[in-house]
């Protein structure tokens, strides 16, 4: 399932319920506004208050196709995420680049990490003997 805030402070309220529980996160940006880039701190604070220590985050400058109104570089963007530590790309939801690649880099990101954690699965279950025992039959007033 993915929520859409569109970085509008009114949803800030309703999402911190969202992170909960969340197995990845990804944080978009517009690459053609400062202020949206700027922005990225204040919502990964959210994340990291709300969300789980291990949840995999991505993030995504968008517009990328708008190349002459570009404002935010790549290089910047991928220095801030890179310090961070989490992975990077840039997309254009117009024209589809790397739009796919988003989602899968994060639902792979996502398996990995579910597979590399211990499974309760692989765990014995507990065992339960139950013990038959023969039922003594009483003779009531109307047996023979």
């Amino acid at each position: 399932m993915q929520w859409d805030t569109a970085g509008q402070e009114r949803f800030r309220t309703i999402t911190s319920s969202y992170y909960r529980g969340a197995h990845g996160i990804i944080i978009v940006y517009d690459v053609t506004d400062q202020e949206s880039f700027n922005n990225v701190k204040q919502w990964l604070n959210e994340i990291d208050r709300y969300a789980s220590d291990n949840v995999n985050k991505l993030l995504v400058g968008n517009k990328c196709d708008l190349t002459a109104n570009k404002v935010v570089s790549y290089e910047t963007a991928k220095a801030f995420a890179d310090e961070i530590g989490i992975p990077f790309m840039e997309t254009s939801a117009k024209d589809s680049t790397n739009v796919e690649q988003a989602f899968m880099a994060m639902a792979a990101s996502i398996k990995d990490r579910m597979a590399s954690q211990p499974s309760m699965n692989n765990a014995r279950p507990p065992t339960v003997q139950i013990k038959g025992q023969p039922v003594a039959q009483k003779s009531g007033c109307c047996s023979t």
